[in-house]
């Protein structure tokens, strides 16, 4: 073992993502097993290292971890990005889960039937400009501050970089009324860690494409 954590998941964004972008931004190499056959995941379920049969699977500090939330908790914690105190965390929890509900629908939109598309597309826009990104708009703005809770960079800052560059590859406009957010994205776009993310040729993925969704339904089909 290098030492270095190990990821399980499928070549592609997922519920993965937010996981290397977490380990990215921290500084953390990693290393990566993708699934691309159905014998590999029911491998792994028989060999019980899926405590839920579900991935992803993070095998770090002697622990095979599963369940995204959990993990990104530990991951937030070990490499302090998680607050100092209970009330920063429970406020970085509060703006985690909200972009998480955003990012929940952005993760299944390549699902959707063809009939549902543009509806969905609609809905994430309307979501992402007029409940979510007003909400972090309003925060940078009232504290004056570079990161979202005790000036200093934690895990929100992270998934909100992620949830506005996802919805920017929908639609390259969206923070056209958000002065606030564009200034917190070109920032956290030139932190060296997140910055070196976002160059060609790093573990992040692209978003997914039709062979990608055809995988997903081959590996995990019942």
């Amino acid at each position: 073992m290098s030492g270095k954590p190990r990821l399980t998941y499928l070549n592609g964004r997922g519920r993965m993502e937010s996981i290397r972008w977490l380990l990215a931004a921290a500084g953390v190499e990693f290393e990566e097993v993708f699934l691309q056959t159905k014998e590999q995941y029911d491998k792994l379920i028989k060999d019980g290292v899926l405590m839920f049969q579900q991935v992803p699977l993070v095998e770090i500090d002697g622990m095979k971890m599963v369940q995204t939330r959990a993990i990104l908790s530990y991951i937030a914690g070990k490499y302090n990005l998680y607050g100092k105190d209970l009330k920063e965390r429970a406020l970085i929890d509060m703006y985690v889960e909200g972009i998480s509900d955003l990012m929940q629908m952005i993760l299944m939109f390549p699902f959707s039937p063809p009939d549902a598309k543009q509806k969905n597309l609609d809905s994430i826009k309307e979501r992402a400009t007029n409940r979510y990104f007003p909400v972090f708009e309003k925060v940078l703005k009232q504290h004056g501050q570079d990161f979202l809770v005790g000036n200093k960079f934690s895990w929100a800052d992270v998934y909100l970089t992620e949830a506005i560059l996802a919805v920017e590859e929908i639609f390259p406009a969206v923070l056209s009324g958000f002065p606030q957010l564009q200034a917190f994205k070109t920032k956290m776009s030139n932190m060296p860690t997140i910055k070196k993310f976002l160059q060609p040729g790093s573990p992040r993925k692209p978003p997914a494409d039709d062979h990608y969704v055809e995988t997903v339904l081959k590996v995990f089909k019942r």
